[in-house]
């Protein structure tokens, strides 16, 4: 009996919560805030204004070791899951019933993270997990991975008022995405896990900590030799 009734709870509360999760097809129309520019008659950009820096550039714009070097730190399994890596929630499962943390690393996708940043509140709950979870499974059903990984990398937080990988590639570093050496792609792609305290102009040891740890992920996984790393 009580075995019917946990059913019958974790089911109503799984309908309460499907049943009120956003369109995600909203996703392929979506227009990112990008700041005010001003150029002169000859075309030279001469000013920005507005309280965020993001220049949104198309997944084909974006080289193919600073796709991997995210994918390396944030979600190695991307291509392969439909939305939730179960072998990462099991981990994180794990993790919460054998230590004293109340947040445990490895349960979030990239899909899970854009669900997050376009429709939900960064408030730590089960409830939200839960609705982080069915929207990543509606964002798989309704977009292709490419789409995906680009919303990921146009939005996410880089510090510094940089948001989007090309705004934080010419923020840190003064260049294009496709002018960037090795390092500096392993170097940002591990700063969106602490964007205002573990960037390279903020706390440079930090970020070195996690630039070498992504590079060596990197080697791990085939993405480059063990010499380059």
């Amino acid at each position: 009996v009580l075995g019917l009734a946990a059913v019958a709870a974790v089911g109503v509360w799984y309908f309460s919560v499907s049943s009120k999760l956003p369109d995600v097809q909203s996703l392929r129309d979506v227009e990112m805030q990008e700041p005010m520019y001003v150029y002169s008659r000859d075309g030279r950009l001469m000013a920005l204004f507005g309280e965020m820096r993001r220049y949104p550039v198309k997944i084909e714009a974006v080289p193919e070791r600073l796709k991997q070097a995210f994918l390396a730190t944030e979600d190695a399994r991307f291509y392969e899951h439909g939305g939730v890596d179960y072998k990462g929630v099991a981990r994180a499962v794990w993790l919460l019933a054998t230590t004293d943390g109340k947040r445990v690393p490895g349960g979030s996708t990239i899909t899970q993270q854009v669900a997050r940043q376009f429709f939900l509140s960064p408030e730590y709950s089960y409830q939200r997990k839960l609705a982080e979870m069915l929207l990543a499974r509606k964002m798989e059903r309704a977009l292709s991975k490419d789409e995906i990984l680009a919303l990921y990398l146009n939005k996410s937080f880089f510090g510094n008022r940089s948001y989007g990988v090309a705004a934080a590639a010419e923020y840190y570093y003064g260049k294009k995405l496709e002018d960037l050496s090795l390092d500096e792609m392993a170097s940002l792609a591990g700063i969106p896990k602490f964007p205002s305290s573990g960037n390279p102009i903020s706390n440079p040891e930090r970020a070195r900590i996690r630039r070498d740890y992504i590079l060596d992920r990197m080697a791990e996984l085939g993405f480059v030799s063990a010499a380059e790393a």
